[in-house]
């Protein structure tokens, strides 16, 4: 069957063309944007999955570096043993999820499988445990994992920047390589068993970040979540990345993005700002940024521990009768104890250092106090590893060997293993637990100690401990790490300064029962309130309730490798087609076009803000239309206005906000009565002149009607927040004047009260209805927020009883963000398009078409879905008229020649018995040449 657009042709051709079925199914590839509610022929939606979701089982995919498996090579049949990792967080997680919900795990194995073992292991592995295993080549698990995960993004996000070789790993664009290949694997097994229309996917930790960018390329509407387990540093340190804005844009594909604190979030976010020019908003408590139509939200929720797991291993028999020898180790001694990764970042040393001046400003406490220090084996290797461990040595050792005895050493260093049970033990017999970290993401050892500290019944019983004593714990935690903003009855530390964290230690060891007991009570409640489940529970919600639009916007990817990304907008929010405004324009004998300025057909970044030569040329080509009405609407003043379009005799003007207007270059300008009194600017000021001393890169632009405050060379953050106490500080002394405080991109402006571009347009178009040239097309066009007043005001004129016919409205903001027009455009140079589209149709047209000899050759190409116009909705044809010297020749313009110097030109038929009527014309001097 062939499409109706075919059918002109079809007619011509004589029947010589032998067009086939054009196949109904959707393929999973669309060629055009479409709603997702959209349903095929056979009442499937198939936009993003041939799978249907109809009786299908709630899944959580979790992706993370490493599978929560362990796994040993069987001695005697060398086949390999798996088991799960009861103190993995992916399993724990699961707590957090209804029973009906099938967790499914993506990741590596913690051993290296070989090839002729893989698919096996693979097989076994998704049947016995849900487990999806990735399995990494050696040399690429090598530079993605310890390259450059472990030497360039794990310093870089705990504040090492490699100054010097010797520093640190400088950028190795191969081990970047690396990591995209990696996560390309790891999207890829994803993709393997996703259903995108039901299954929620949960990516884990900074081993990942360009993972969502692949999962998004291939399904747009995926559910997709990811958790930054570790810091995310501030935006001086994190720009000095090469890769900054492919790891940024990979991470804002996702739905939610979760942090441990809002310190985190923070540097997130400057950095989405001051490299993308991304500003967020709090949305009814949900911090939410907008990326291309998709928000993006921010969750704030440092993650818990497993209570169960934690108090079954107190309950063990092992534990009580490693905690008994402990207690009689050190009776009559306070136990201080440490628990660390033998890593740079821990602070072992500092630590260290402060016990050191602990005992040498209070001797007295020589034979009393004891740091049991237990150093957990490094998680990666390297100098840096080496230098601190050698340190640890070298200061512990010191301090035995100043204020130790042959039955005393103030510091106890356990360099093992050590099993969970005697680890238990330790903290549950610690009267302070000291975590004295440098930067850490978020450090679950206080969470532990507290659980510990507080036991169990089981315990108590073993201890012969009456279950209703007192319960006492202190902590010192480095105001450095993530666990710190929640534990608020800790003693909070800066590492670096050795004698305050000194005294935080003589304050813990020598603080009263009671109020370590209060302190104890305060941290329990919170962390056996907020465990592992809680924040797993949480997180979902929040991203099932940042998924529930995906349904409701139309969307289509743009962007080519790591810069992809999906624009997402509501059904009627569409780009303006030049095509379809083009159509609009021709049908229509009076029309009302309405200009922005700044931003709209000068683009912002523009130093020079003088129209070009090309938008002069174009405005008179528009002007010179006597059907046309144009006018540009701006904030600017008359003066600059009227010497900037000195050379456009007929285009209105109307200035600062429409408070002077002017119809053409002869008639004289017309002044706003809405406010005449101007005194308040003897008020506003001297206010911004404040703001502006304190504000570097800021400036005042003074109106003739209105005060200006400009930010844009201002540092970003700084700016907004001058901006914004500015704004407040402006409407607290105007409340009894007649002005109006608003706030746009990067300006504060005030201005007469009820001024507003919208009556600008108000006036002209109840001029021309009054004048007996009611308008049948009304476009308007602007990107500022001072815009969506003339939005607003021209669709109101569809609803106007004293309009004879009912105009084509065309408001078209520009910029993809929230707006009250039905049309967008990317930017100033769409704008230019469309002015030139419009410019053109409004130019005398020849006419005469017997002085050429054409030929005509129509090109049909069928795809699946046919091509269709985003902007009308037709099937349309690709056709080429050209002349016999191969000049292009648009039909539409009936023979007009056309420059161009492409070898076809392509022409999309919108108004097709438009064509009909050409072609009928032509067909006495057409020949067919058909493929």
């Amino acid at each position: 069957m062939a499409s109706r657009s075919y059918a002109n042709l079809l007619d011509l051709a004589g029947g010589l063309l032998d067009i086939p079925h054009s196949p109904r199914s959707i393929p999973r590839i669309m060629t055009v944007p479409g709603v997702i509610s959209d349903l095929d022929a056979s009442g499937r939606y198939d936009g993003d999955s041939d799978v249907s979701s109809s009786g299908y089982r709630e899944r959580k995919i979790l992706v993370a570096n490493m599978l929560p498996l362990q796994a040993k090579r069987d001695v005697d049949t060398g086949k390999w043993c798996f088991s799960l990792d009861e103190d993995s967080i992916l399993l724990q997680l699961k707590d957090g999820f209804s029973s009906d919900t099938e967790v499914i795990y993506v990741g590596s194995l913690k051993v290296e499988i070989e090839a002729h073992e893989q698919e096996a292991v693979a097989q076994k592995l998704q049947e016995d445990f849900n487990c999806i295993p990735t399995f990494l080549p050696h040399d690429l698990m090598k530079n993605f994992y310890l390259g450059f995960c472990k030497q360039q993004l794990w310093p870089l996000f705990h504040y090492m920047l490699p100054m010097f070789p010797d520093h640190g790993e400088r950028f190795d664009r191969t081990l970047w390589k690396a990591y995209v290949s990696a996560n390309k694997i790891f999207a890829d097994k994803v993709m393997e068993i996703i259903n995108p229309d039901d299954d929620y996917v949960w990516v884990q930790d900074y081993h990942l970040m360009v993972l969502p960018t692949f999962l998004r390329k291939r399904y747009n509407r995926v559910k997709l979540g990811f958790f930054l387990h570790s810091p995310f540093p501030s935006s001086e340190i994190y720009r000095t990345l090469p890769v900054r804005d492919e790891i940024l844009r990979g991470l804002l594909n996702t739905d939610l993005i979760g942090f441990h604190t809002f310190d985190y979030a923070r540097h997130f976010l400057s950095c989405c700002k001051r490299m993308l020019g991304l500003d967020y908003e709090s949305k009814r408590g949900h911090i939410g940024l907008d990326y291309f139509g998709r928000t993006v939200f921010i969750k704030i929720l440092p993650v818990g521990i497993h209570m169960g797991r934690l108090e079954s291993v107190l309950n063990l028999q092992s534990t009580s009768a490693k905690l008994k020898e402990i207690q009689e180790e050190f009776k009559g001694r306070k136990v201080i104890l440490g628990v660390d990764d033998m890593d740079i970042f821990k602070g072992i040393s500092l630590k260290l250092l402060a016990v050191e001046q602990l005992l040498e400003q209070n001797r007295d406490l020589k034979g009393k106090v004891v740091l049991i220090q237990i150093v957990n084996p490094a998680r990666s290797s390297g100098k840096g590893v080496q230098e601190a461990k050698r340190e640890t040595y070298l200061i512990a050792q010191r301090i035995n060997d100043t204020y130790g005895s042959n039955h005393y050493q103030p510091v106890i260093l356990i360099d093992r293993p050590v099993p969970r049970f005697e680890k238990s033990a330790y903290y549950a017999v610690a009267e302070c637990c000291i975590v004295n970290a440098v930067r850490d993401g978020m450090n679950l050892v206080p969470y532990k100690y507290i659980v510990c500290r507080q036991g169990t019944a089981q315990m108590d019983k073993a201890l012969s401990r009456k279950s209703d004593s007192p319960r006492t714990s202190t902590i010192v935690v480095s105001e450095f790490i993530g666990c710190s903003p929640s534990l608020s009855g800790a003693i909070r530390v800066n590492p670096w300064n050795i004698d305050s964290v000194a005294d935080a230690l003589y304050s813990a060891v020598t603080m009263n029962d009671s109020e370590k007991q209060l302190r104890h009570e305060k941290h329990y409640r919170y962390i056996s309130s907020h465990d592992v489940a809680y924040w797993a529970r949480s997180f979902m919600q929040d991203l099932e309730r940042a998924c529930k639009d995906h349904y409701t916007k139309r969307c289509w990817g743009m962007g080519l490798g790591l810069g992809f990304r999906v624009v997402s907008l509501s059904p009627g929010f569409r780009k303006l087609s030049v095509d379809h405004i083009v159509s609009a324009y021709k049908r229509t004998g009076k029309r009302a076009i309405f200009l922005d300025y700044d931003g709209t057909i000068v683009s912002k970044s523009s130093i020079n803000k003088t129209p070009s030569s090309d938008v002069i040329s174009v405005l008179n080509d528009m002007c010179n239309d006597p059907k046309n009405t144009v006018f540009i609407v701006s904030g600017r003043s008359r003066d600059s206005l009227s010497n900037w379009f000195s050379s456009c005799k007929e285009i209105g003007l109307a200035a600062e906000h429409g408070y002077f207007l002017r119809w053409n270059k002869d008639s004289e300008w017309e002044t706003s009565h809405l406010s005449s009194d101007l005194d308040w600017k003897k008020i506003v000021e001297p206010v911004m002149q404040l703001y502006t001393e304190a504000t570097d890169g800021s400036n005042i632009e003074t109106k003739e009607s209105a005060l200006v405050w400009h930010h844009q060379d201002a540092d970003p953050d700084f700016g907004s927040c001058q901006a914004k106490e500015l704004s407040n500080h402006l409407e607290s002394v105007l409340a009894n004047e007649p002005a109006v405080v608003t706030r746009g991109q990067h300006i504060v402006e005030v201005k007469p009260q009820g001024l507003n571009k919208g009556l600008v347009t108000e006036k002209i178009l109840s001029t021309m209805v009054n004048g007996g040239n009611p308008p049948d097309f009304v476009m308007c066009v602007g990107d500022d927020i001072s815009d969506e007043d003339m939005f607003e005001s021209i669709l109101r004129t569809v609803s106007c009883p004293s309009l004879p016919v009912v105009p084509e409205i065309f408001a078209c903001t520009v910029g993809q963000k929230p707006s009250k027009a039905k049309y967008y455009l990317d930017d100033s140079a769409d704008v230019m398009k469309l002015l030139h589209g419009l410019g053109a149709s409004s130019k005398p047209k020849p006419r005469n078409l017997a002085q050429f000899q054409v030929s005509f050759e129509s090109t049909m190409e069928f795809f699946a879905p046919e091509p269709v116009c985003m902007a009308c909705g037709s099937i349309y044809t690709l056709v080429v008229l050209r002349t016999v010297d191969h000049t292009p020749v648009c039909p539409v313009e009936h023979g007009a020649l056309i420059a161009c110097t492409v070898t076809l030109f392509f022409f999309t038929i919108h108004n097709h018995h438009l064509l009909s009527d050409i072609l009928l014309q032509l067909k006495p001097s057409l020949s067919l040449l058909t493929k």
